[in-house]
């Protein structure tokens, strides 16, 4: 077999890039000054500022971003800068409305004052309970009371007495008879100076002592009594009703002076009209019912053997202040990080109690706040995710935010839509809430929520790379030095810094990158931290960071040892020597999340006279994916545009990944598969030593794939593990070569000549690499230059279509 040509092949200084440990210009880790600096994330940065800074309503900030990249830190930091800026804070206060229960009033108070008025209304209440009694136990009060007592009871003594005469004049006399539990006065007759009853009269007139005449003439005298002792009784409830009234005047012109001089002292504290309008109501209030100021044990009687539960502020709960958001503490910017997004710590809940009697309630006191109302004038961070899956907390927030109104309501109405009669007054907030998410959540709610884009108008995208320049490096330098400085670890040396650069970079995937993925680095930096301590050793090296590299993906690379353990027993049948025809080894990358590895396929292919042109067995089986396929489509256009200048393609081309059971797709294998076809149509074998990826375009130009370190390694192992031969290799697309970063086995091998890597740009390169004979170009009279692969592949597609046309004939 020819010798290919070397132009093709990589250096091995080209296959990785490594960090010069002396141009960090540091010993240790202890020479770096540790910052706390935001690295690599200025877009993100930019647009976190301006969406935090912006006043205007619907600059919401949404970031998006893989995790680990430091957005959860970012965001802490940049509005630890907000933290200590100008706000106005308030304080946010339920009271009772006097005129409807159901609808508790929203007093809403410079910061600090609310704490203040509850304390206040307590004294308040608390003076009311010491005042108002020692007015009533005055002895002015006393006196006036009892001279208006005295007043109205002579009255009624005079009116009673009046009466008395009347009746007694008449021959009757006023009697007190039981009714039921009460007395009530009736009127009976006279005889011989004693009441009697009327059924003691008719034994009278049996007896002849009187007359039936005299009977009837008591009976019509008594029946006129009667009726004016009924204007004598409401004459005398309405001296009693006069009384009450004379007593409760009294009670308002002795109390009410000092009510309302300790109502206006709070009241010329608060320059609040709402608050001035309920100080009215509480005035009112205890104006209205001042007995209950003068509760004695007489008036709450209890039950033998039950203590009462009912507590002094549960007596006076309409004057209590239920501060649902106090700042009286609060310092700069109210910043909430909520963590649980269910819909009670969002926005608060109306709770619920059961009585002594054992039936449900709730009042105004009993009306809790969530994350977003301790927020109000700052900010609120929450994960988009989590809010999404909690039942009603994504409609209520687009709600809130957009009304910048924040309803709290029981957690039963808020998730399930309940209705209750029980509607705190909505109240006003300031908010900027930041929102964290991927790409895909984003996309989704923007696509398909129109709110979403109207109250999230601000995107922070983090990205998981950074340019590789020195300040790029420098920063990677002083990030290494703050994880080792807080967590207490030991220094690193400049090689072991530089082992960690250069795993940043092969994260990055790109030579020219570093990754910013920097919850990955710093747990490389802590696994180092670890093996330099087994080995007892005072500084972390190179060897101590590739051992905790190696040990991470030992701990998870369980299915690829089981993959690779079928290649070598032969069970999935891969060739790594030798020549065939039609076959040739292509290169895949299984991605398990956490762990991606690349594995070997062998793909084939079979042509023959026939009009279907490729057939995709993959796609057939509907275990092709749509980029897959598209690349399949490729395939027959290069071909078309390649051989059918001067003839139809009659040819069937079939093409397959052999003991392939779980569906492919991605168009890295396109490049593989013309060679498997055009080997096939010329009849020349393919080299399987040498494993093969790479996209191509309808011109045969060959363009880069994604995954060709773990590629690379992948074949690597198998003809490692099979014993290196010096002819193996990996053909991979010359865009690739930027983003290699490969493993130092790997390297070692090509240094020693045992492993080749070669970079091509065309589909002609590449086959030429494969047969070791000449591709091929078009002459002038629409052939190829003879015994070429070209030539050879146009022959059999010129005698197919010859076949063809002598079998419809």
């Amino acid at each position: 077999m020819p010798k290919t040509t070397s132009l093709k092949e990589i250096p091995p200084s080209q296959l990785r890039w490594v960090c010069d440990p002396k141009t960090l210009k540091v010993k240790t880790t202890e020479d770096v000054k540790a910052t706390k600096e935001i690295i690599g994330q200025d877009r993100a940065l930019r647009a976190l500022r301006m969406g935090l800074e912006m006043k205007h309503a619907g600059y919401n900030v949404f970031v998006t971003g893989f995790s680990g990249t430091g957005r959860m830190t970012t965001i802490k930091r940049l509005l630890s800068e907000f933290q200590h800026g100008k706000t106005t804070l308030r304080d946010h206060c339920y009271l009772h409305n006097f005129l409807n229960s159901d609808q508790p009033i929203l007093v809403t108070l410079p910061a600090g004052q609310g704490s203040k008025l509850q304390e206040e209304m307590e004294n308040l209440v608390q003076e009311f309970l010491k005042n108002i009694p020692a007015v009533f136990e005055s002895k002015r009060f006393k006196e006036e009371r009892k001279r208006s007592m005295e007043f109205f009871q002579e009255r009624q003594r005079s009116v009673l007495k009046d009466f008395e005469q009347k009746v007694r004049e008449r021959g009757f006399e006023v009697i007190q008879v039981q009714v039921g539990p009460i007395m009530r006065p009736d009127i009976a007759p006279l005889h011989d100076g004693q009441p009697i009853t009327f059924d003691q009269l008719d034994l009278l007139v049996k007896d002849g002592k009187i007359t039936k005449h005299q009977v009837e003439k008591m009976m019509l005298d008594r029946a006129q009594l009667e009726g004016q002792m009924e204007l004598m009784l409401r004459e005398l409830r309405n001296i009693e009703k006069k009384a009450k009234e004379s007593v409760e005047s009294l009670s308002e012109r002795f109390i009410l002076p000092l009510v309302k001089e300790s109502v206006d002292d709070l009241r010329r504290k608060y320059s609040n009209k709402k608050l001035h309008e309920y100080l009215d109501q509480v005035q009112e209030s205890v104006m209205a019912d001042l007995s209950r100021f003068r509760v004695t044990d007489e008036q709450s009687p209890q039950i033998p053997g039950i203590q009462s539960q009912e507590k002094e502020e549960d007596l006076f709960i309409e004057y209590q202040v239920n501060v649902v958001v106090d700042n009286s503490r609060t310092k700069g910017v109210p910043i909430v990080i909520e963590t649980n997004p269910k819909f009670k710590n969002i926005f608060g809940t109306i709770e619920r109690e059961i009585d002594r009697n054992g039936i449900w309630r709730t009042d105004f006191t009993l009306i809790k706040s969530g994350s977003l109302l301790k927020a109000d004038g700052g900010f609120l961070v929450i994960n988009a995710l989590d809010a999404l899956v909690e039942p009603g907390v994504w409609q209520t927030l687009k709600r809130t935010l957009r009304n910048g109104l924040l309803d709290i309501q029981p957690v039963e109405s808020g998730i399930f839509g309940t209705s209750s009669a029980f509607k705190p007054e909505p109240i006003e907030i300031n908010v900027k809430v930041v929102m964290l998410g991927d790409a895909y959540i984003y996309f989704l709610l923007y696509e398909q929520d129109d709110d979403f884009k109207k109250i999230f108008k601000v995107r922070a995208d983090f990205d998981t790379e950074m340019p590789k320049v020195n300040y790029s490096i420098n920063k990677y330098l002083h990030f290494i030095a703050m994880i080792c400085e807080d967590e207490k670890l030991l220094p690193f040396n400049s090689n072991g810094i530089a082992a960690v650069i250069e795993h940043g970079v092969r994260l990055a995937g790109r030579q020219n990158k570093l990754s910013t993925r920097f919850n990955v680095i710093a747990d490389v930096v802590r696994e180092a931290n670890y093996w330099a301590g087994k080995a007892e050793s005072s500084i972390v090296t190179a060897n101590h960071v590739q051992k905790a590299i190696d040990e991470h993906i030992e701990r998870i690379k369980l299915i690829e040892e089981k993959s690779k353990e079928l290649i070598h027993e032969g069970t999935i049948l891969i060739d790594t020597t030798g020549s065939v025809v039609g076959q040739v080894n292509g290169l895949s990358v299984l991605d398990m999340h956490e762990y991606i590895f690349g594995m070997p396929s062998r793909i084939t292919a079979k042509t023959s006279i026939g009009r279907r042109g490729i057939i995709n067995i993959e796609r057939e089986a509907a275990m092709s994916g749509p980029i897959h396929n598209k690349g399949v489509l490729i395939i027959s256009g290069y071909l078309h545009g390649k051989y059918a200048h001067n003839k139809p393609l009659t040819m069937n081309a079939s093409i397959t990944f052999e003991q392939n059971y779980g569906g492919i797709d991605g168009d890295s294998a396109s490049s593989t598969e013309i060679y498997a076809i055009l080997s096939s149509l010329a009849n020349i074998p393919l080299r399987q030593e040498i494993s093969v990826t790479g996209s191509v375009n309808q011109n045969g130009e060959i363009q880069p794939i994604g995954g060709v370190n773990q590629k690379i390694e992948g074949f690597f192992d198998i003809c490692n593990k099979r014993g290196l031969t010096g002819t193996q290799g990996v053909m991979i697309p010359h865009q690739n070569k930027k983003d290699l970063m490969l493993r130092h086995d790997v390297i070692e091998a090509v240094e020693k000549n045992l492993f080749h890597i070669y970079a091509i740009k065309s589909i002609d390169e590449g086959i030429e690499l494969l047969t070791g004979a000449k591709a091929g170009k078009r002459l002038k009279d629409g052939l190829f230059e003879k015994g070429t692969i070209h030539y050879l592949v146009d022959q059999t597609l010129i005698s197919y279509a010859h076949h063809f046309k002598e079998l419809l004939a």
